[in-house]
């Protein structure tokens, strides 16, 4: 078992992490402005499973192999790239209807989670990163190390989903804003655009 300090340690950074502005929660924050508080934490929710995925590749081993395969990491980083790249081409081309009359193409719950499921696998740096942060809160002599990293990345999920469910419920609050204003509603696609576009840039050269 981690001890509780090491774990206190693990969940304050895991907080720290979640709250700095990324495009993960910028998307949540965008789409549950839009489309209310439910299409945020569908969203998250779909973003929080991918994280099972990384996870056990970290606590299999895979993402070591990952990490020192050139070819496979490369393939992966384009295939995300090209994935966020169409998502801001999608966002781009929206239109500004009102919200309070939302397209018959709104995304369902169910497409909502899977996009939140491909845009957190899309990412291979997720698994570098959970290589190079869990294994730091993982103690040999309390058991497992694989065991302990699957936990810590059960503990990350559960802050994380709570933190965006979080947002979610704040930007479901200034709907009400966003549909007085087509301006505002105009420049939140682009700023999801641009974040989708910076985050394929990112991915890509580095």
């Amino acid at each position: 078992m981690i001890p509780f300090e090491l774990l206190s340690t693990f969940i304050v950074a895991t907080v720290l992490i979640g709250l700095s502005p990324g495009p993960d929660n910028l998307y949540v924050l965008a789409q549950s402005a839009f489309h209310g508080r439910k299409a945020g934490i569908y969203l998250t929710a779909g973003l929080c499973s991918g994280l099972i995925v990384h996870t056990s590749l970290v606590a299999l081993g895979v993402a070591a192999i990952l990490k020192t395969s050139i070819v496979a990491f490369n393939v992966l980083k384009i295939l995300g790239a090209a994935y966020l790249l169409y998502l801001a081409w999608m966002a781009f081309r929206a239109s500004n209807t009102s919200l309070e009359n939302p397209p018959p193409k709104t995304l369902t719950p169910y497409q909502l989670y899977r996009r939140g499921i491909l845009m957190n696998l899309s990412n291979p740096k997720v698994s570098i990163f959970f290589l190079a942060f869990l294994p730091q809160f993982t103690l040999p002599e309390h058991g497992s190390v694989g065991l302990q990293v699957f936990i810590l990345g059960l503990i990350t999920m559960f802050v994380t989903f709570i933190l965006f469910a979080s947002i979610a419920l704040i930007a479901d609050k200034l709907r009400a804003k966003l549909v007085q204003s087509p301006k505002i509603q105009k420049t939140l696609h682009q700023i999801t655009g641009l974040v989708f576009v910076a985050l394929a840039a990112n991915l890509i050269h580095t």
